[in-house]
């Protein structure tokens, strides 16, 4: 996928392993992710990332703009017996970089993801955000999203 945000073209692919650092830097870049993460070993990111990439199920998406990693968010698909047996989309760890906020990015990502979640013929696409960002509760309203289940996480 491509589209142009201002003068430069935005593309969305796979993530390889090269992109790790960059990833990692959206993650901590902002008020939860620079509390839980740190760069400082990168050795249980670069397993998950092998387990991520190694599996079909799912597919860790980043954005480029000008040559630069700015954007990131994890797709996964999960079959289910509910609803008939059907298939979901679990959308985790969106990030865009802060100078892109506001500027239609993040709805392009999720454009894509929710178009591919259709082609993968997912009847129902999901996503959690923690409770202190509002921002982000409006983001996924605007594009559809409905807060209609309360979440719960029990830390391991």
């Amino acid at each position: 996928m491509t589209a142009d945000v201002g003068s430069e073209t935005f593309s969305l692919r796979r993530a390889t392993k090269a992109d790790l650092t960059q990833i990692l830097q959206l993650l901590a870049d902002d008020q939860l992710g620079s509390i839980r993460e740190s760069e400082d070993d990168a050795s249980p990111y670069e397993l998950a990332f092998e387990a991520i990439d190694s599996d079909p199920a799912h597919l860790l998406l980043v954005g480029e703009l000008g040559g630069d990693v700015v954007a990131t968010f994890q797709l996964s698909f999960i079959p289910g017996l509910s609803r008939k047996g059907s298939w979901r989309a679990q959308i985790e760890a969106v990030r865009v970089a802060k100078r892109l906020r506001g500027q239609g990015t993040g709805a392009l990502m999720m454009q894509w993801a929710i178009g591919h979640a259709r082609e993968r013929g997912c009847s129902l696409i999901q996503l959690t955000t923690d409770k202190s960002r509002p921002a982000a509760h409006r983001f996924y309203e605007r594009l559809g999203f409905a807060a209609s289940h309360e979440g719960m996480k029990l830390t391991l």
